[in-house]
């Protein structure tokens, strides 16, 4: 039996050559692309977490703030708040045992700066906190700022507390 194979493409009728070199540029373009497509992704990745981790440690050195003017109504509500300026903004500063305060401004890590004010405190005729009344001396607000600068531009949080002579001293 005599059978012919016809096959829909001659032979040699179309050509090979440089087909394996289109497949190597369009590959290349392909892993390229989503090469810089990572990479932007993790750039990416790595801004947002500078960025967390500068607001997180912002945001413990605010809390750290707040609880040294605790210490400061502790050790001595008189010596410290009472002669402290309601018009003068203070800095913490760590002598090495125990918490001060400065007039200078000291940079945290060379990036923070964390400062405090007082305001005095006024009550009204039903002895409760007003804008207006009678000044109490025995509380005052607290003011705790930290600001920083990052590739977002400058960050400022603040954290507000009422500070009592609890103990009074």
């Amino acid at each position: 039996m005599n059978t012919t194979q016809l096959s829909i493409f001659p032979p040699h009728t179309f050509s090979s050559r440089g087909f394996g070199m289109v497949e190597m540029l369009v590959g290349a373009a392909v892993l390229s692309v989503s090469l810089l497509g990572i990479s932007y992704f993790f750039q990416t990745t790595l801004r947002a977490s500078g960025v967390t981790q500068s607001a997180i440690q912002g945001d413990y050195l605010l809390e750290e703030g707040v609880e040294a003017t605790k210490i400061f109504r502790d050790m001595s509500y008189t010596n410290n708040f009472m002669k402290m300026s309601t018009t003068t903004t203070y800095y913490f500063a760590w002598n090495g045992t125990n918490w001060a305060t400065t007039t200078t401004n000291t940079l945290i890590d060379g990036k923070f700066e964390r400062k405090f004010t007082l305001t005095d405190v006024k009550r009204d005729l039903n002895n409760d906190i007003a804008t207006t009344g009678t000044y109490d001396p025995d509380i005052k607000l607290v003011t705790v700022s930290v600001a920083w600068s990052g590739s977002l531009g400058t960050t400022t949080r603040t954290i507000q507390t009422y500070v009592t002579n609890i103990f009074n001293n």
